[in-house]
This record gives C-alpha cells, structure tokens and sequence, in this order.
C-alpha cells in the first residue's frame, strides 16, 4: 500500500529510486516489491525503467459495490444535468475529510482539478460541503479538528465561518463554491441521501466564474439529487 499510495496525480510515473524515497523503504526492497506488483499487474514499467498504476487496480475499482451501484443510478441524471446546464458534472462521495470524484461527465475547463478518482479537502468543495452540511457531528468535527486549510483568499477557514456555512446550506437545500477552491471556478452541488435517509453523496455542477450563474442552475443540480435521492431509496441503495 505504500508503494502504491507513493503515486498521486501530479507524479504518475515514478522511478525506482523516487519510490524508495516516498515510502521510506531500501532500495533492494522497493525493487523485489515492485517486480512483485507487476507481475500481478498492480503496476507496470515504462520503457525507461519507471514505473506506472498498473490497469489491474483499474479493474479492481470498478468492482467496487457501493460506488459501482451509486455511479450506474446517477450516470442518467448527470446526462440530463450536463445537457441542461452545458456545465461539468460531479458525483462525488466523502472519503475521511476529503471528497473523491466518483463520477465526471463534460471537458475540463481550465484549471479545474477535478479528474475521476481524486480528492479535495471537503472543506474547499461544493460537493464537500453539500455532504458535510448533512454528515454526523463527529464528522463534521473531524474536517474542523484536521484543519481549514485555506486554498483560495475566498476558502472559509474559521470555525464559527464554517458551521455557519453548513447551517445555511442545510436551510437552501445546496452548497456554493465561489472561488473556494479554485480562482475563477464556481460549483454548485446538492446532496443525494440513500435509502437508510442518510447523506450518501453529492452532484454538483462546475463552471468558470463568468458563464456559471448559481441562482440559474441550483434548481436543476437540486432537481437531480432529489431523483437520485428517490431512485436510491426504491432500490434499496
């Protein structure tokens, strides 16, 4: 698992030594672990020698219950969602205090980091806080305890801002980012509960700051949810 938590979104190939260094491990070590890893195909090795996320884990992630069931129940909606607003789309779950992308549909705009797979601190996120907004006490506590790590001037990064935050959130029924995490980027997102009526995810919608107007698109990202929260329930997800 260190191996492989070694690589990350910015470092996708890393080299023999890099690897050993990232995990803290010898050499010798790293070198019979990974041609272990890619004889099962957990990784592979490029033509320079380095190595790379081998297909093997693409496979095993998509077998994966819960998100596999959650992903095919909203791929629809999020269709519907993207024709409607021509905006990207997000289906996002909380992982610990961060969101993970679980689905996303429309082209990158520019200086989006959203991609399938990753994660953002929740705090940061529309959808991060869209589920935050609905989570346990505990949960929420642990997103503060961990820090609200500012990543724009707009990020909200005290406490008393924060739970504010979710408290209107949780009265509007959506979650706003207005250049939280990202500069020039809006999102709006709403949360999508599962049949126990617990929070279960978020969808959101993602623009640049000067095409994407909340006020225009909350009623269609909340729309979506509700469908989603309702097609969850009557299958018992």
């Amino acid at each position: 698992m260190a191996l492989l938590s070694a690589f990350d979104a910015d470092t996708p190939v890393l080299s023999l030594a890099e690897l050993s260094r990232r995990c803290g491990l010898p050499k010798p070590t790293v070198h019979r672990m990974v041609a272990e890893l890619c004889e099962q195909r957990l990784l592979r090795r490029d033509e320079a020698g380095r190595y790379l996320l081998g297909l093997r884990l693409f496979e095993l992630g998509e077998l994966v219950p819960q998100q596999r069931t959650l992903r095919e129940a909203a791929l629809p909606l999020m269709e519907d969602l993207r024709e409607a607003t021509r905006c990207r789309i997000h289906l996002s779950v909380l992982d610990g205090i961060d969101v993970v992308y679980v689905e996303i549909l429309g082209t990158a705009d520019a200086g989006v980091p959203s991609r399938p797979g990753g994660r953002l601190p929740a705090h940061t996120t529309g959808v991060g806080k869209a589920i935050l907004a609905y989570s346990t006490p505990e949960v929420i506590r642990a997103r503060i305890d961990a820090g609200l790590t500012p990543l724009t001037a707009r990020t909200i990064s005290t406490e008393d801002a924060f739970l504010a935050e979710l408290r209107k959130i949780r009265t509007v029924g959506m979650a706003l980012d207005l250049e939280e995490n990202t500069p020039g980027i809006f999102c709006v997102a709403a949360p999508v509960f599962g049949a126990d009526r617990r929070i279960r995810a978020s969808l959101s919608v993602t623009g640049r700051s000067e095409q994407l107007d909340p006020a225009a698109v909350g009623p269609a990202v909340r729309t979506a949810a509700f469908t989603l929260t309702r097609a969850l329930r009557a299958h018992g997800l």
